[in-house]
Order: C-alpha cells, then sequence, then structure tokens
C-alpha cells in the first residue's frame, strides 16, 4: 500500500497510542516512516523522540530532541526533556543548562522545581 499524508497522519495518530500504551518500539516503527516522508515534521520527531527515551535508547532520543531544540530554541518541553535524557545518561551538568532554559520559557512549576536554580552548579540535585 502506498503512502500518502492521509496514511502518514493516522500512523501519527496510532504511534501516540502505542506510546500511550507503553509500546515505544511499535511507535517508533510507525514514525519512521512519517519522518522519511516529512523529515522537519517537529511533532513526529518530538514524538519519536520520547519513544527513544522510554525504550531507553537515550542516544537516539539525544539526536532527536537536539533536532527539535535547534529548530524551536523556544520549546520548553523539547529542553525539558532533553534535559531529562542528559540526565538519564549521567550528564548533570548538561542537562542543568536544558532544565534552566525550560524552566525560563515556561515557569511550569515541574520546569521550575527541576531547574534547581537554588542549588550551586555542581551540587547534586534533589
Amino acid at each position: 500500500m502506498a503512502s500518502t499524508p492521509e496514511t502518514h497522519i493516522i500512523d501519527y495518530r496510532a504511534a501516540e497510542h502505542l506510546l500511550n500504551a507503553r509500546d515505544p518500539r511499535g511507535a517508533i516503527q510507525l514514525l519512521d516512516t512519517v519522518i522519511e516522508a516529512h523529515p522537519e515534521h517537529l511533532g513526529a520527531r518530538l514524538l519519536r523522540a520520547r519513544a527513544y527515551f522510554l525504550g531507553a535508547r537515550l542516544g537516539a532520543a539525544e539526536r532527536e530532541f537536539r533536532h527539535v531544540v535547534e529548530r524551536e530554541p523556544a520549546n520548553a518541553y523539547a529542553h525539558f526533556a532533553l534535559a531529562r535524557t542528559l540526565e538519564r545518561a549521567n550528564r548533570p551538568d548538561e542537562a542543568r543548562r536544558h532544565f534552566r532554559l525550560a524552566a525560563a520559557l515556561d515557569p511550569r512549576p515541574d520546569f521550575v522545581a527541576a531547574a534547581a536554580f537554588d542549588t550551586p552548579p555542581g551540587s547534586a540535585r534533589d
């Protein structure tokens, strides 16, 4: 069956459902075809980055989150998710920068708490 814009939308929505059902591999498979057809679709890339993160594919998640941040530097969620990825990869200093950017862009309580503005650099976060 040939891919069409309609099938890409269906695949994207199905990938959202698979990710919510904790099936990152299935979501990634669907998103790969969407992104192949639409490489600059940042929503699909962000969703695939989340799937990579959930599947513990941290290098791939980092690449996707960075791709989104480079093209949408004001995307607070992308900065936050990149920070979580870096934190999980045991790179806290790099993570701190993106946690702080996320909090500066969107002062949601969870972003501000993660930014740990009251903790000096190099200190352990709570």
